[in-house]
């Protein structure tokens, strides 16, 4: 079964110019000038494996960012804007930022204002009193402690 050849990958002088611009320049991401360097060795003609040997990644890297580029040929993004990672997909939020301040001005102030007989919180303490006073609804003790 014959292998299909890379999409051909053809760049204007500009864009070509401004990717050497961002992999000569000291203070640019390193991931930034490694994808740069991608796009301008597939624009060579050089194929997945010939890329992936010479900046020593995997073969999955330069077909994604071979890839990517090509996608995004016919948006109106920058060559910064088009070298950037995907929007990661997670878990939504589960507080807002209003709760999570009122949280730190809790935390902010002495145990001894809400009553108790502590001189600091504890994460423990603490949750108990933000869902007493009903700022936040549920949160784990584990959770208060990564915020707090």
């Amino acid at each position: 079964m014959a292998r299909l050849a890379p999409k051909v990958l053809n760049l204007n002088q500009s864009d070509r110019s401004e990717l050497q611009q961002l992999i000569n320049r000291h203070n640019a991401a390193q991931q930034l000038v490694l994808r740069a360097k991608i796009i301008l060795l597939a624009s060579e003609g050089k194929n997945h494996g010939e890329i992936a040997r010479i900046l020593d990644i995997s073969l999955d890297m330069a077909r994604l960012w071979r890839n990517r580029w090509c996608e995004t040929s016919d948006k109106e993004l920058s060559i910064l804007q088009r070298l950037q990672d995907l929007e990661r997909i997670g878990a939504p939020v589960k507080f807002s930022m209003e709760q999570v301040i009122e949280l730190f001005a809790l935390a902010c102030s002495p145990p001894s204002d809400y009553g108790l007989p502590i001189s600091h919180w504890t994460p423990r303490e603490l949750a108990d009193e933000i869902m007493k006073q009903g700022i936040i609804e549920s949160i784990s003790v584990r959770h208060l402690g990564r915020l707090y």
